[in-house]
């Protein structure tokens, strides 16, 4: 396993060891499996740079598509996670998971599949950034795809002996005192941590900015007290993730109903108007986590998205002044470092392995100034426990790290 911060080279040090590894006889096809836009944006592009010589195929698309990919003669074939149960093992030696986090959950189709056929791959090599991003839980599903003999085969023994149960009907769990330091020395042989003097001074300073606004709480206590808003439609949320889902919606000024979105403030918008202005509206990438935030950007700017045809390439020609991206579907793999130095959050995702990953985006090996990060908060409101909540996982992430050193 290959642990290294976002931009820090995972891809270049993966395609290195698999041109040697190619080379030296002990490999001699790989699989890479990767998020979809990363298959498609990522490695067509970094092969060319770390391993010219080695042909690469993409199985990602039509069924015809995959297959054609996968019955090449390709050195190394990238295809995305759902593709998972088309993959057929005796066609290669090596497998890459890239952003290993996206099997962290055993119980998935896809986890259980591939466990079926992992014993077929020589060589497992795995890439994450966020390694306990949601907490210590995390480490055992993506350590058992790389090597079951690191945590035991087992979820339910490895949570009896680094946890204990809170809330069995939720399954909830909290870790030991010492587990931390147990798990790490379990997977250490196992793991290649990238210090950061090999690659901070490479990269300019990144600069996180809390951008603070009001907005009227009647509505947002009444919602939380109660579970049920009156406004031009009956708001009702029946159940507390429900609840905590609304009053991030409120807290960005609207709310979803039944009947489609109510706004009750632009405080939000106001205040990025406000970034735009003082930055004197220069290339700037804004992140929002709701369709409704992403509408009223269409409404009240020129705002371009990722998904728009060759957006990533104007943007990093500078041709795109607002880039609107969400987390989900720009946490990964996207080189945007070219087109600018400036981000806000307009809401926060509460995973904190997709906001570093976003703010990677930028902050990223070839970026040429400082990168400064702008994250709007309303004052008294979920967005400051959210907030407070990655930065707990964060101090988590860095005493595993730590650890693992």
């Amino acid at each position: 396993m290959i642990l290294a911060p976002v931009g820090a080279g995972k891809t270049a040090i993966t395609l290195t060891a698999m041109s040697d590894m190619s080379a030296r006889g002990h490999c001699d096809r790989w699989l890479v499996l990767a998020p979809k836009r990363v298959c498609l944006s990522v490695w067509p592009v970094e092969v060319k740079k770390w391993a010219e010589h080695m042909k690469l195929a993409v199985a990602v698309g039509t069924p015809a598509q995959r297959k054609a990919a996968f019955e090449s003669d390709a050195d190394i074939v990238v295809t995305n996670y759902d593709n998972i149960p088309s993959i057929d093992p005796k066609n290669f030696d090596g497998i890459v998971f890239d952003e290993l986090t996206r099997l962290k959950n055993p119980s998935g189709k896809r986890f259980k599949y591939l466990l079926k056929i992992l014993d077929q791959f020589q060589i497992r090599w795995a890439l994450t950034g966020s390694f306990t991003s949601n907490g210590l839980i995390d480490v055992f599903g993506q350590c058992k795809v790389v090597d079951q003999s690191l945590l035991g085969r087992s979820k339910g023994a490895f949570l009896q002996q680094h946890f204990y149960c809170i809330n069995r009907e939720y399954g909830q769990w909290e870790p030991l005192p010492d587990a931390l330091p147990k798990v790490m020395e379990a997977i250490k042989p196992a793991t290649y941590v990238l210090e950061p003097g090999e690659y901070k001074d490479k990269l300019p300073p990144l600069h996180v900015v809390e951008m603070r606004c009001d907005m009227d709480l009647t509505p947002y206590e009444t919602l939380k007290k109660e579970f049920v808003l009156e406004l031009g439609q009956t708001i009702t949320a029946p159940t507390a993730a429900i609840v905590t889902q609304k009053l991030q919606q409120l807290a960005g000024g609207f709310v979803y109903g039944e009947a489609g979105a109510e706004w009750l403030s632009d405080h939000k918008f106001d205040m990025l108007d406000d970034i735009l202005e003082e930055n004197q509206h220069d290339n700037t990438i804004v992140v929002y986590n709701y369709k409704e935030e992403l509408a009223e950007l269409k409404r009240r700017f020129n705002v371009a998205t990722i998904d728009e045809p060759n957006a990533i390439d104007r943007w990093n020609e500078g041709k795109i002044q607002l880039l609107a991206i969400h987390p989900k579907s720009a946490g990964h793999g996207l080189n945007l470092q070219l087109g600018g130095n400036k981000i806000v959050f307009l809401s926060l995702p509460w995973s904190l392995e997709l906001y570093e990953q976003t703010i990677g985006r930028l902050h990223r090996s070839g970026q040429t100034r400082d990168v400064w990060c702008y994250v709007i908060i309303c004052n008294k409101t979920i967005d400051e426990r959210i907030f407070a909540a990655l930065h707990d996982k964060r101090t988590l992430a860095e005493i595993a790290l730590e650890e693992l050193k």
